[in-house]
């Protein structure tokens, strides 16, 4: 029997309330001058006093020594094994705006970029433009049709858009443009699979065509393309958890991600403050919250110590708020380690806490990652997560006799 089947198994309904907090990209590595991460240095007062609490301890988003992309690290956050429930960003980006996807679309990620005369990528981001620019620039590729098939352009957030292959015969078994560096040319895209070798023609054809319509902007002159895929069916998390779940985050990824397992996902606003107004104005009528705040992830990218550890003062600030509401059970993890030294995602286990009335508190008092390898959950899947939050609530059946 595998996980899922188990939990869904033994899960039962109940009045009481799980929120999960997932600061992305929480984890970090020591910094060169202060030896120190950005959790290590920052005041946390509040998140520590839910540690010295609770119980905590370090979890593996996949396995050790994989570094995990923020799909798949949520996907293990939710119960969901993320080596058996594979999602491509293109589903996550089209179904986080809204954007209904025909049986047979293939949706691939984007990112504006800005290439030299060489044909070299300068900034894989294009300066992170803004939604109105990038609206614009959707808006000149949108539409364009190469044997029958057409492909649909459309804005995101920011630099991010997301492209739709519509026709007969597509299949998303595709390698991706965007080599996720800078100062190299962007990849041909590739057929994994034989199958595929007529969409990778299409794909290669777009983009030779987005090319010459782009050459002459100056906000963003290329695009990159990644995470081709068809959207998948997966187990609800209303049937597996019996939970009335809903979902807070203001970045369309992972609010796609949560309409994928069955989640509610409601409007809030672009900042933290607003998302845990969300949670207040709704804390009634749900029993499962899923709150994301995104930007200590953005400046782990950017490779911003300072602004990461800013980020995690400030939604540290907010905690008072969500402890007035009294949730049953509290977690507080992320979704992958961003470390600032590293610019981006890394393999380094992620710190997590639970706080219940009934877990067992260890001698961990200060939220960090150094604390947290010593914490009394020891260092566990992140799979591992959800059961001990329903076990905690109290919303989970003995097994056997």
């Amino acid at each position: 029997m595998d996980n899922l089947k188990l939990i869904e198994k033994l899960s039962k309904p109940s009045a009481s309330k799980i929120v999960l907090i997932v600061i992305d990209g929480l984890g970090g590595i020591p910094h060169h001058y202060s030896n120190k991460t950005e959790l290590e240095i920052a005041r946390t007062p509040n998140l520590d006093s839910l540690a010295a609490n609770g119980i905590c301890g370090l979890s593996e988003p996949i396995r050790p020594g994989v570094t995990p992309g923020s799909a798949p690290g949520h996907l293990a956050l939710f119960g969901y094994d993320p080596l058996v429930f594979k999602i491509g960003r293109g589903v996550l980006e089209a179904l986080g705006i809204d954007y209904h996807l025909r049986p047979g679309d293939i949706a691939a990620r984007g990112n504006f970029c800005i290439m030299n005369q060489d044909g070299l990528i300068t900034d894989r981001r294009a300066g992170r433009i803004s939604t109105d620019e990038a609206s614009k620039l959707c808006q000149l590729i949108d539409g364009i049709e190469i044997d029958g098939v057409k492909v649909i352009t459309r804005p995101v957030k920011g630099h991010r858009l997301v492209t739709i292959f519509r026709g007969d015969d597509l299949n998303p078994e595709l390698s991706d443009s965007d080599p996720q560096e800078t100062g190299v040319p962007a990849r041909n895209i590739a057929a994994l699979n034989t199958e595929a070798t007529y969409t990778a023609s299409i794909a290669n054809n777009f983009l030779a065509q987005v090319k010459e319509i782009l050459y002459s902007e100056r906000a963003a002159n290329m695009i990159l393309l990644r995470g081709f895929s068809r959207k998948p069916q997966f187990p609800s998390i209303a049937d597996v958890y019996k939970l009335k779940a809903a979902a807070i985050a203001n970045y369309p990824m992972y609010r796609g991600l949560a309409r994928i397992i069955g989640m509610e996902v409601l409007e809030t606003g672009q900042t933290e403050q607003e998302e845990l107004l969300t949670l207040q104005h709704n804390y009634g009528k749900y029993d499962f919250f899923f709150v994301h705040f995104k930007k200590t992830d953005t400046a782990g990218e950017d490779g911003d110590f300072n602004r990461k550890v800013i980020s995690l003062e400030h939604i540290d600030d907010l905690l008072p708020e969500l402890n007035k509401l009294g949730p049953d059970v509290i977690v507080v993890t992320g979704d992958h380690s961003t470390p600032a030294m590293l610019k981006g995602h890394s393999w380094h286990p992620v710190p997590v806490l639970l706080h219940s009335r009934y877990c067992r508190p260890d001698k961990v008092s200060h939220f960090s990652e150094k604390d947290c390898i010593n914490g009394g959950l020891g260092r566990i899947l992140a799979t591992d997560i959800m059961p001990l939050a329903m076990a905690n609530a109290l919303k989970m059946d003995k097994f056997g006799a």
